[in-house]
């Protein structure tokens, strides 16, 4: 199975199982806000064609229950602040607090990695340096080098890893350090102060589930890819806030699918069919084995569901889903 570039994603649906998840005060161009008008506004009809596709926040009922459903940011900004403030009266509310990962697996996937190095960490054998090539390999090392990991120590990362690791630009490590939080950490720190229990959505493993056993020549050409698009680290950081801000996250996907170029050896269809591919593996996939928790819990009592924002617009999205088996689903954020 190959799978395409990562990057612009990790923001949405990646970061909670990283032990990197901040931005710093990125600065640079919005490449939407900067399109030609026509080609912006044809972007945004694409966008808003799928259902749900604007929002971070909704509620769904059903026959007395209630799950209410937010869409987050994984990395540190001061705009937070609003979207919290309006989610607070919901964990009041919420018997539970559901998450991609919580306090709980984040424990977890400490003290499996401490007894798997594989899962992050080659196997004795050649490092990425033999694996890669010499250009590729130094390419990687400077935008490790950039982001504050020795490429000594990138060196034996699973490339996977190193992969989902270029879509956060260098302008988020000194936030990394500061302690700053994306939205998830934010509700959860609060939830906890509240005494409000917090589970997660999915295993702690899921994540190397989904990327652990791919061919290793597949996890060589993803970080090719991805090196190839984090040209542009500060300009997409910016670029992806904005679109989460607005309640347009939607607005991103289709925009990554318009400027993808063709990974080397794949036509432009390929490419097309590895991102429906990605598609599938990061968000399609645990949408629909989230349903099962998300009901589950609201049978029990009232939900507060957090998870990355990817997870709500399109015809697969977790909205929409819930809507298929009978909830009725409303926007809270217009």
């Amino acid at each position: 199975m190959r799978l395409p570039p990562i990057t612009l994603f990790a923001a949405l649906f990646l970061l909670p199982f990283l032990p990197l998840a901040a931005q710093a005060r990125c600065t640079g161009t919005d490449l939407i806000a900067a399109l030609p008008a026509a080609e912006r506004a044809a972007l945004e009809q694409r966008a808003d064609s799928v259902p749900f596709a604007r929002g971070n926040l909704f509620r769904a009922t059903r026959g007395g229950q209630t799950i209410d459903l937010v869409g987050t940011y994984h990395l540190a900004d001061p705009r937070h602040a609003a979207l919290q403030a309006r989610v607070a009266p919901l964990l009041e509310q919420a018997d539970v607090l559901l998450v991609e990962a919580g306090p709980e697996e984040e424990t977890r996937l400490k003290a499996e990695v401490t007894r798997r190095p594989d899962f992050l960490v080659l196997p004795e054998g050649p490092g990425l340096p033999d694996l890669l090539g010499e250009a590729d390999w130094q390419a990687l090392a400077a935008a490790m080098r950039a982001r504050g990991i020795p490429p000594f120590v990138a060196s034996r990362f699973r490339p996977w890893y190193l992969a989902v690791m270029l879509g956060i630009p260098p302008c988020a490590i000194d936030a990394v350090k500061a302690g700053e939080k994306g939205l998830d950490q934010l509700l959860i720190a609060e939830a906890q102060a509240r005494g409000l229990p917090v589970q997660a959505l999915e295993p702690y493993d899921t994540l190397f589930s989904m990327f652990g056993d791919l061919p290793m020549q597949d996890e060589l050409d993803m970080v090719r890819a991805a090196l190839q698009m984090a040209d542009r680290p500060e300009d997409m950081a910016v670029t992806l806030a904005n679109a989460y801000f607005a309640g347009r996250s939607r607005l991103l996907w289709e925009f990554t699918l318009a400027r993808t170029p063709a990974l080397p050896g794949l036509t432009p269809a390929q490419v097309q069919d590895q991102l429906a591919l990605l598609e599938d593996v990061l968000m399609v996939r645990r949408n629909r084995a989230w349903i099962d928790v998300l009901t589950g819990a609201a049978a029990r009592g009232r939900v507060l569901a957090a998870f990355g924002a990817l997870h709500l617009p399109g015809p697969q999205g977790v909205p929409a889903l819930l809507a298929a088996e009978g909830w009725q689903v409303t926007r809270l954020d217009e």
